[in-house]
């Protein structure tokens, strides 16, 4: 016998990691396994996938609750993507009055929560402006809130699209005889965008989102967006399966276009190598 016990094989990098690796997967397992155990899938069936009770909403809740929401989103962004790149073509400007208002806007309009933006645009401008309305009644002023909520995160995404755009791509444009204005609009501002469309894809997700924050202006049943409607539904049925039917139906606009902006991303880092 040995005086000293001989020593165990010590475990590599490699077989350290698969170790821990399947310890993760084995704590993932157990953990599933016992929430599925312990769960009430009848009551769950009952309360959130009935199919008497999601029959009911169709297809109302595509024809009003996904057209008004796609209808709040789609304007929004648009005015949103409008204010925000003249945003930031003052957040850039050599005037400091031009830098101060665009600092302002988007420091304060990133600052507050959007409920309180809705609160203001459907509450605050008509007691400050008496009698003024604006084009399309709640659409039109969905639109100036969500693209007044967005042009701020805009702002800041274009901006950076533009200062990532090449300095000698400018020297080239005045080289040739244009003006600053021209070879912005011409030149610059395209590759901008086209640099900065993965992040406003994802804004686009995010503003999808935002928009059932409409119900706080005060919406028509034929103006209800998905969220309002599903809540009204669910309310009218004693059952929350319709807030199930919506929450899929935001899903299969998110998930696409989360996919989109995650191979919009990675194509332009394949580019840029």
């Amino acid at each position: 016998m040995t005086q000293h016990a001989e020593a165990a094989p010590r475990l590599t990098r490699r077989q350290r990691r698969r170790l821990i690796l399947g310890g993760e997967y084995g704590i993932f397992i157990i953990a599933v396994v016992l929430a599925a155990s312990l769960a009430d899938w009848g009551a769950l069936k009952t309360n959130f996938a009935e199919w008497r009770v999601a029959k009911t909403v169709f297809p109302d809740i595509i024809t009003v609750g996904l057209r008004n929401t796609l209808l709040f989103t789609v304007t929004g962004f648009g005015l949103g993507l409008i204010t925000g790149l003249v945003l930031a073509l003052m957040r850039l400007s050599s005037v400091p009055p031009y830098r101060w208002f665009a600092l302002a806007y988007i420091e304060v309009f990133r600052g507050l929560p959007a409920l309180l933006i809705f609160i203001f645009m459907g509450t605050g401008i008509p007691l400050a402006f008496p009698g003024t309305n604006l084009p399309g009644g709640v659409y039109g002023t969905a639109a100036v809130a969500l693209g007044a909520v967005s042009a701020a995160y805009m702002a800041e995404t274009i901006r950076a699209g533009i200062q990532a755009v090449p300095r000698g791509q400018m020297e080239a444009a005045r080289t040739l005889g244009m003006s600053q204005g021209r070879a912005m609009r011409s030149i610059i501002i395209p590759q901008a965008l086209r640099i900065v469309i993965p992040p406003l894809t994802s804004e686009l997700v995010l503003l999808f989102k935002d928009s059932s924050l409409v119900l706080f202006l005060g919406i028509t049943l034929e103006q209800r967006e998905l969220a309002k409607f599903a809540q009204d539904a669910a309310s009218q049925q004693g059952n929350t399966t319709p807030i199930i039917v919506a929450a899929i139906c935001y899903l299969l606009i998110t998930i696409p276009l989360s996919h989109l902006a995650r191979r919009l991303e990675a194509r332009q880092k394949r580019g840029q190598r």
